[in-house]
């Protein structure tokens, strides 16, 4: 810098204080336009000064409405100055112009947005802060600012990189602190609810899953919201599914969503949303063609089959009841033919016809047989189903000696596994050697519970299981509680092998469906002959689905 370059800046800094102090001792500033506008013009000289006037702008901006187009445009122009060090003074500068003239907040925020892909740490950390403080300002202006560059059908984002930054500014900075940002509570939630709900007709698998799990911790859809609440958020996963769709099997994208919304639509569905419209969609399109659906999605489809059974209505029960009865058919072999029988097919057919049956058991009189009596017509007492009760019995006879095989086999893996970890000698060896072993038990407490199933339906006025009794291979018991006096001792109850029926179902254990089911089919594999093939992955390669822009969602 030469002398007479150092000696302006000095002049241009002096200035600025002047013009400052002028400002603060004024007790109408409203009048010092003449030093407010000498603000801006200094603005325009050297950096020091540029630094300065990037505080100074928004300090005294809503003294001077007359001057607020030239104070912004002169703050936008720091913004975007070579100079680190002004860029970043002017981004933090940029919530003050909104602290008493919260009419700019949405000009600001699409600024602010604007600067989220800048490349420099602590230019994007002023960026967020700024956010963060015109957040706290105004959070429902602020949201509505923010969502608008998320887009929806109606109003798509124009900017995919932008876009990106927004998505990922709100999963990291708002979500995790909404109890102390959403307040008046019950209004901001809702009000991010509706922006949330009107993005959601143009996302990715991904970012509906991250929406929906913050919505479903909002207070108002929280324990003690009313069912209407649970409705909407079930209304929300089912125009994601696009329920309304003609189903293509060849459709990849639209299984692997109808799967992940089926997952996601249980929670609400547990707590009382009905599961009608997924029920008749599967009915109508899914199970009769489920043959040629992707064998890595089929027992996805079959798990949540058998764990949204339990929740059914009467109603549905009996609509969807036929369909789930020849499945079963299909899957449990009447006579050994020399083909494997997915064991976790049958687990998850049965489990479903339990539930199902029991509330409608005489529903079954028709399907497989029995003689149930209830008084109603559609008991259809007087009709000859002797037949059906036949084939039904010799299904079930073959699978538990089926089941009764692979069992053994199985128990005697167990005790080759015992001794070859007591010989084990390297961590490796000791870690193969477990999962040997899990993949095992899991594999007995498949065959128990097909056993604990197939039971009581051999009688021809079976009692149906509809209670919680069983608890799924796949999914973890929940454990009790445990005594007060007991309660230092950090022990864990070991789930059971034996029956794996004791246990109330936990909304746990859902996430290991994939790797782990892999490894429980590999652990039956050639261990028994007479049903149907059908060895799958899982969901070990995740849920979701890919693209956007197909206008799904809640419409």
């Amino acid at each position: 810098m030469t002398d007479s370059s150092a000696a302006d800046d000095s002049k241009h800094i002096e200035e600025l204080y002047q013009y400052v102090e002028l400002l603060n001792e004024s007790t109408d500033k409203s009048q010092n336009v003449k030093e407010y506008q000498g603000i801006i013009d200094t603005a325009k000289s050297s950096i020091k000064a540029k630094q300065l006037a990037a505080q100074f702008i928004p300090r005294f901006f809503k003294f001077f409405p007359t001057l607020s187009g030239p104070a912004i445009d002169t703050h936008l122009d720091l913004i975007e100055e070579e100079e680190l060090g002004v860029r970043v003074q002017a981004i933090r500068g940029l919530p003050l112009f909104c602290k008493d003239t919260p009419e700019h907040i949405a000009k600001i925020v699409d600024i602010l947005v604007q600067l989220l892909a800048s490349e420099e740490f602590v230019e994007r950390d002023a960026v967020h802060k700024a956010l963060m403080s015109l957040l706290t300002q105004d959070v429902k202006a602020s949201l509505t600012a923010l969502f608008k560059h998320i887009g929806s059908v109606d109003e798509p984002s124009t900017d995919e990189i932008i876009r990106e930054k927004v998505l990922s500014f709100i999963r990291d900075k708002v979500f995790p602190i909404k109890a102390e940002l959403l307040k008046p509570r019950e209004e901001i939630e809702r009000h991010i609810t509706d922006l949330i709900k009107k993005s959601l007709e143009d996302v990715t698998g991904a970012e509906f899953r991250m929406f929906m799990d913050f919505l479903k911790n909002l207070s108002i859809f929280g324990e003690q919201a009313p069912l209407e609440r649970m409705k909407e958020l079930i209304g929300i996963v089912e125009g994601q599914a696009d329920l309304d769709a003609q189903f293509n099997v060849s459709d990849a994208d639209h299984i692997d969503r109808l799967i992940s919304c089926l997952y996601m639509a249980l929670p609400f569905v547990v707590r009382g949303a009905s599961s009608s419209k997924f029920l008749n969609y599967l009915n109508k399109h899914i199970i009769p063609v489920f043959d040629k659906l992707p064998e890595e999605r089929k027992l996805d489809m079959l798990k949540a089959l058998a764990e949204i059974s339990p929740y059914t209505t009467p109603q549905d029960s009996r609509q969807i009841l036929a369909n789930v009865v020849q499945l079963l058919k299909n899957y449990m072999p009447r006579r050994k033919t020399g083909e494997e029988m997915n064991f976790t097919y049958v687990e998850c057919l049965l489990y479903t016809f339990h539930h199902l049956a029991h509330k409608v058991p005489n529903a079954t009189n028709s399907l497989c047989g029995y003689k149930i009596v209830t008084g109603q017509p559609s008991d259809r007492l007087g009709e000859d189903f002797s037949e059906y009760y036949k084939e039904f019995t010799e299904r079930l006879s073959n699978v538990e000696e089926l089941t009764r095989a692979t069992m053994k086999k199985l128990t005697q893996g167990m005790a080759g596994h015992n001794k070859a970890m007591a010989a084990a000698k390297s961590d490796e060896a000791k870690e193969s050697i477990k999962t040997q072993k899990q993949n095992t038990t899991t594999g007995l407490r498949t065959c128990n519970n097909i056993l604990a199933m197939t039971k009581p339906l051999h009688s021809k006025t079976p009692s149906f299981i509809g209670d919680k009794s069983i608890n799924l291979s796949w999914k973890e018991a929940t454990k009790p509680p445990v005594p007060a006096a007991t309660a230092t001792t950090g022990g864990k109850r070991p789930a059971t092998a034996a029956n794996g029926a004791s246990n109330v179902t936990s909304k746990k254990g859902r996430g290991a469906g994939g790797l782990q089911n892999q490894l429980v089919n590999r652990a039956l594999e050639g261990l028994s002959h007479g049903g149907r093939s059908g060895g799958t992955r899982g969901r070990g390669r995740g849920w979701g689905w890919t693209g956007r822009g197909r206008g799904r969602g809640n419409r």
